[in-house]
């Protein structure tokens, strides 16, 4: 907790910072300077933290979304620039550290972006019991196939960044009163790759990578026509999504890259982009039915994922630290529990 409150205290004096900065600067390369050494900040943060837990969530709340949105704060664009107004300090805390965006006009009650993806309080409260007995599984793990092992590991993943990403805005959008995009948007019914990344799966770092990386590249890449230069761009926005991977992995690890996660997403990456030079040949002339799309992009996915990027949580030991911190935490409850009832005999 000491390290904990240390690291976030830092991110949140970093963050007034730039808040204040950005009321003295107008937007463009001078305000990039004085921002800049706060991105330098952020990279060193997740050092600070030994929970693995922690570590993992700062990583990728502050060293990847929060650097990249600050950059495009500090150009005038991105979460933290786009609303009709500039946003008051909490917010602007909340939006900078946290993986959330504001929609950019209100929603009905029931109605919301991406096809109306947020699940129901249900939905969350089984995945959550299927979380634990997952937990409750990885007992037995040095009894069962590595692959089954992993692929466990796989759907754990999927659960808990549903779980604290769906937390991460309920309760900002309790404390501040605003309407937040979903997060995932049923990733196990993509029909396709270029489905699966760009409207499905973890739709906040796919935000931020369109302006920071994609719609770059496009321009860069205009040469080529608006239809061919999305190959390039595309496969440039997973190149920068791999390198983000591997220096997540490295804070979780510390151990020298072996570059196979790097290779997880040049592999997705080259295929989703051959399946939209496929896609802009055949110019919606032909295609697969839904069902059979849909076994085919979750296979690739799977596989892709079994051979290349699980077996990074593997190497850098990362769900046996896990494990015994969930130990940890069940018996501070215990303790805790224990405490209380005999105060109350």
């Amino acid at each position: 907790m000491a390290s904990f409150i240390k690291a976030w205290g830092l991110v949140i004096i970093s963050l007034c910072y730039t808040f204040f900065i950005a009321k003295l600067v107008p937007k463009g390369i001078k305000r990039l300077i004085l921002i800049f050494p706060v991105v330098l900040i952020f990279l060193i943060v997740p050092f600070l933290i030994s929970s693995i837990h922690i570590l993992g969530i700062t990583a990728f709340f502050i060293a990847w979304l929060a650097n990249f949105k600050l950059v495009l704060f500090a150009l005038g664009r991105g979460p933290l620039s786009s609303n009709p107004k500039p946003l008051s300090l909490p917010i602007f805390l909340a939006v900078s550290c946290l993986p959330i965006k504001i929609q950019p006009r209100p929603k009905p009650p029931n109605s919301h972006s991406h096809g109306g993806s947020r699940e129901g309080p249900l939905i969350y409260t089984i995945m959550a019991v299927f979380l634990v007995l997952l937990i409750k599984v990885y007992e037995y793990s040095t009894k069962l196939p590595e692959r089954v092992v992993l692929t466990l590991y796989a759907i754990h993943i999927y659960i808990a960044l549903e779980l604290i990403l769906a937390a991460t805005a309920a309760v900002v959008r309790a404390m501040s009163d605003l309407e937040l995009e979903p997060q995932f948007n049923k990733p196990y019914l993509a029909t396709s790759l270029q489905d699966f990344w760009g409207r499905r799966w973890n739709l906040m770092v796919t935000g931020i990578l369109r302006p920071t990386v994609y719609e770059p590249s496009l321009q860069l890449f205009s040469v080529l026509g608006p239809n061919y230069s999305q190959v390039p761009a595309a496969f440039g926005t997973f190149v920068v999504s791999g390198i983000m991977h591997e220096l997540i992995f490295f804070y979780m690890g510390q151990l020298r890259p072996d570059w196979k996660m790097m290779w997880f997403f040049l592999i997705n990456g080259f295929c989703t982009t051959v399946e939209i030079a496929i896609k802009k040949a055949i110019d919606g002339r032909w295609r697969f039915p839904k069902a059979i799309s849909r076994v085919l992009t979750l296979g690739f996915v799977m596989a892709t994922t079994l051979w290349l990027f699980m077996p990074e949580f593997n190497r850098c030991n990362i769900v046996e630290r896990a494990l015994d911190e969930y130990a940890a935490i069940s018996a501070v409850a215990a303790e805790i529990k224990r405490r209380v009832t005999a105060s109350l005999l």
